[in-house]
Formats: structure tokens, C-alpha cells, sequence
């Protein structure tokens, strides 16, 4: 089958039905480390690599390589990533220091060179994004910046009546944010402030409104709202006892910038440990999963995916509770040239086919081919059926004028 063709009749199909299906009346957003991969790929920048960077030359190297190896078979990854590494690692730290060990404090220097490489490259992915999105492809597809704008404005584009859309990503970066900045989204997080914003641990429900001209007291739903939740922690956030802040790290900034700690590893936010579930148990991590839990474990809910391999069983489990209700469903968009097995366990583990839509591959996984032709564009449909509906109408009104002339000299 001809391409053009074969995309036009797949969107048939596909864009009613994401369409509205995204219009439920609570509809979430999750998104994994693929998303990045895709629109760093798009742009011609440099994603960020998982691979395992190793504990060369320390004591007990042996061990945390066999017990990395170990938390990644126990999750269905395969191969150990950079978080399996560091989670063990972090692990084997605590029990030295308990024992007053010597060794630990080799463990402490080369732990946080490794989170330093780590937060370098996350860094230079979104130096290498930023510099990129302006720019136009040659081949006259949209620009960077377009695509990241067009495939958050496809489940941002909500009613104002209806609840926010609630955005969830296990990413370190700030991809996310860059682009609602360009959307010109407001995002609502759980931190309060302007030079230093600090964490909250509020279970308020923060939203935003806005009064028209010459009314009072009836205020309306801001428009371009969303909630934003990283799970893992980001880059920009600092840990000094008692106080979590978020520092103003620029996007995409040098690792040598002085909003980047020397020894990440009791300050910076993030913590690669997602196959023991201790992050969340441990502030502030209670509170984030928290909200996802309360976010998409209720009826009528809508949880998306893009990117997320589902190799974070804490997340599943989640994901699985909220299947339970009969209402809700679960779109998984993914992008692999190979089959994906953590994907197929957990569809199989559920046993729900009948609320689960999956487009996967490296067609409809693709980025641009999704925002291009699949995902649906809420802000124009009003105006789309009301151009149907006007066009039937003249249609009608031709065929009247015709048949009421039939047959006159």
C-alpha cells in the first residue's frame, strides 16, 4: 500500500478515537525517557545514555555489578542501566558507613562522579535540544519546537469545565518545562515561591482562576493549566536539611555552572533506585506518587503514555490498581525497533484488552508521525465540526434548490 495512503487510512481510525478518548473526564499524562530519546533524535541532539557506567578500580566492584544485574532481571530490564548501578551501589554505601568502614569513603568520591557524569550528560541533552529546536528541518517538516508545542497542546487542549490535565514523567530533565514554556502553559507543581521555590507537602487542590471584565464574584476556570509531577526528582532540585528547593539551574546550562554541586550525591534530587520502591517511602517521594496514585485511580480516568517502558514496578503496580476500575483506560504509545517484552508482561499481567489501546512501533511510536497525524488537536476540533455541520447544511440547501426546479421550463 502506498505510504500517504496507508497513513490516511490508519488515521481514520486512530484520530476519532484518541480524540475522544482524551476528552474523559480526568485524563493523565505519563512520560518516560523515550520521549526525550525521540525529540533528541528529531532535532539531531544527543540523548541521554542509560548504559551502566561501572565503579572501575573500587573494593567490592564484583558484588555491585552481580547485585545491579540481579534488580534488573527482578524488574524484566535485561541488562543493567545506570540506576541499577547506582541504586546498588548507594546500598552497599549505607552498609559501610553503618560499619564505619574505610571503604566508604572511596565509595562516597566515586558515587558522586558517577552522578556527576550522569547529570553532565542529562545536561548536554538539553544543551543539544535547546540549541536545536528553533531550527527548521531542510526537507521542510515542522521545527523542533513545533513538535513539542503541538504534542503537548494535544492533551493540554482541554475544556476549561473539565479537570486538568495531570503530567507525570520519570525524566530528570526539563524538556517538559521548556516546553510548556513555549506553549505558554502554566504548570502548577507543589512548590511555592519566586527566588527559591520550596517544596509543599499541602494536599490542596491549587488551581488557577480568572474574573471577567465588569463581573465579580463568579470566577472561571483558567485556560492552559496543567500539573506537573516528576516522580524521580529533576536536576534543578536541592535537598539541605529541612528544606527541598528548587535552584535556578538554566536549561541546558554548562556542568561547570555554580547551580551544579561538586557532590551531588546529598543534594541533588534525583534518585536512581527504582527497583527497591525506597524512594518511595522517603520524602519527598511519598508525596509525588501520592498524587499519581489520587490522579489516575479514580473513575473516569484516562492515563497516557509515551516513552515509559514500564520497567519501574512501583509505577506498574500503580497503573494496575487503576485498571481495576472498569471505567477508566490506558493508551500506551511507545517507539522500539524490537518487541516490547516488559509492555507484553505487564498487558498480560493485567488481563484488561478491552481497556487498553496500544500503538507501538516505530511507525506509530514515532514523534513526529504521532503529533503529524495521530494525535488528535482538541483547540480546533470545536471549530472543524461547526465547518462540517455548515457545509452539510449548504449541501442540503443546493439539493433543495435543485429538486424544487426540476422539472420547470
Amino acid at each position: 500500500m502506498d505510504p500517504a495512503k496507508e497513513i490516511s487510512h490508519w488515521r481514520k481510525r486512530i484520530e476519532p478515537w484518541l480524540s475522544a478518548v482524551f476528552q474523559a473526564e480526568h485524563l493523565s499524562l505519563l512520560v518516560g525517557n523515550g520521549f526525550t530519546t525521540g525529540l533528541a533524535s528529531y532535532v539531531g541532539g544527543k540523548p541521554t545514555s542509560m548504559t551502566g557506567a561501572g565503579f572501575v578500580g573500587c573494593p567490592h566492584e564484583d558484588r555491585v555489578s552481580a547485585k545491579a544485574k540481579e534488580l534488573a532481571t527482578a524488574i524484566g530490564r535485561g541488562s543493567a542501566n545506570i540506576e541499577d548501578e547506582l541504586s546498588a551501589a548507594l546500598s552497599l554505601l549505607s552498609g559501610l558507613q553503618i560499619l564505619g568502614h574505610t571503604d566508604a569513603a572511596i565509595w562516597e568520591a566515586a558515587i558522586d562522579k558517577v552522578l556527576s557524569g550522569f547529570i553532565s550528560d542529562v545536561l548536554a541533552t538539553e544543551a543539544s535540544i535547546r540549541d536545536a529546536l528553533e531550527e527548521a528541518p531542510t526537507d521542510g517538516s515542522p521545527s523542533g519546537r513545533e513538535i513539542l508545542v503541538s504534542f503537548l497542546m494535544s492533551f493540554a487542549s482541554r475544556a476549561a469545565s473539565r479537570e486538568r490535565l495531570h503530567v507525570f514523567t520519570t525524566n530528570y530533565d526539563r524538556v517538559l518545562e521548556r516546553g510548556c514554556d513555549y506553549a505558554g502553559l502554566r504548570i502548577i507543581d507543589r512548590f511555592i515561591g519566586a527566588i527559591e521555590p520550596e517544596f509543599r507537602s499541602s494536599r490542596l487542590r491549587i488551581d488557577m482562576h480568572y474574573t471577567p471584565p465588569g463581573i465579580r464574584g463568579e470566577p472561571r476556570h483558567l485556560e492552559g493549566v496543567v500539573h506537573l509531577t516528576k516522580l524521580h526528582g529533576s536536576l534543578d532540585w536541592r535537598y539541605e536539611k529541612p528544606r527541598l528547593y528548587r535552584t535556578g539551574l538554566p536549561f541546558g546550562a554548562h556542568a561547570q555552572h555554580p547551580s551544579v554541586p561538586t557532590s551531588p550525591r546529598n543534594s541533588v534530587m534525583i534518585y536512581p533506585n527504582s527497583a527497591k520502591d525506597l524512594e518511595t517511602a522517603a520524602y519527598p517521594y511519598a508525596d509525588l506518587f501520592r498524587d499519581l496514585s489520587s490522579a489516575i485511580c479514580q473513575p473516569n480516568n484516562v492515563l497516557v503514555t509515551y516513552g515509559y517502558g514500564f520497567g519501574d514496578d512501583h509505577i506498574n503496580r500503580i497503573i494496575a490498581d487503576m485498571l481495576t476500575l472498569p471505567s477508566t483506560h490506558l493508551v500506551i504509545l511507545g517507539w522500539s525497533m524490537k518487541p516490547h517484552e516488559r509492555i507484553a508482561s505487564f498487558v498480560s499481567h493485567v488481563g484488561r484488552p478491552q481497556q487498553l489501546t496500544l500503538l507501538l512501533g516505530t511507525h506509530f511510536g514515532d514523534l513526529k508521525m504521532l503529533v503529524e497525524h495521530y494525535l488528535p488537536k482538541p483547540a480546533i476540533d470545536p471549530l472543524t465540526i461547526r465547518m462540517s455541520e455548515l457545509v452539510e447544511r449548504r449541501g442540503r440547501s443546493s439539493s433543495s434548490e435543485i429538486g424544487e426546479g426540476d422539472g420547470v421550463v
